[in-house]
């Protein structure tokens, strides 16, 4: 698999609302679900993550696969950028100083869209706690930010880049959705790498 420069999904669900940012015929998400999903993959980015040496944390299946490291560090790094964004806050990657924790050879903004299969190749240096504490803090700030919002915050518009313009509780399902895709697809790596041991 290659590193995501856009995902279909995200696109899809980002440009296919009506102007309101909510599909005709329903209600807007409240926040107690999207509360329980960020809080559903911290869980399962903690069960992928347990044990693992840095070995397994950079195994790659084949030379254009996604290892565990690099999989957990980009969602973490996408829910990070797109929620101080919609937030309007400095992400915590670089106002808690992860981003010298990790010490990776990518620029500093870097989230991991867009990346090379050699970009991949150079994340290292981590270990599963670093990972693990970079997105438990992600994960914080995130609830933290979610308890201060009502149902009516979900509909402002947080990205006038799209047609219809992107709304909060959409680019939030979006960050959902992104997110769960890539821990699923750390899972994977895991379940092979323990059969393979």
């Amino acid at each position: 698999m290659t590193p995501f420069t856009q995902s279909s999904v995200t696109h899809i669900t980002e440009t296919g609302m009506p102007a309101g940012g909510t599909p005709r015929g329903m209600t807007a998400p409240s926040i107690a679900p999207l509360a329980d999903a960020f809080g559903r993959i911290g869980d399962l980015v903690d069960q992928v993550l347990d044990g693992l040496d840095h070995e397994q944390l950079t195994a790659r299946l084949d030379a254009a696969a996604n290892p565990i490291g690099w999989l957990v560090w980009h969602l973490t790094r996408v829910q990070d950028d797109h929620v101080a964004d919609a937030a309007g806050t400095p992400q915590v990657w670089h106002a808690d100083g992860w981003d010298k924790r990790f010490d990776l050879a990518y620029p500093s903004g870097a989230i991991g869209y867009g990346q090379s299969r050699s970009d991949v190749a150079a994340f290292g240096g981590v270990s599963a706690d670093l990972l693990a504490g970079y997105h438990a803090a992600v994960r914080d700030r995130t609830l933290a930010y979610l308890s201060d919002l009502d149902t009516a915050d979900l509909d402002r518009v947080v990205d006038e880049a799209w047609t219809p313009p992107v709304t909060l509780g959409v680019r939030l399902v979006s960050v959902i959705s992104d997110d769960l895709q890539h821990v699923g697809q750390a899972a994977f790596v895991r379940g092979i790498l323990d059969r393979r041991s």
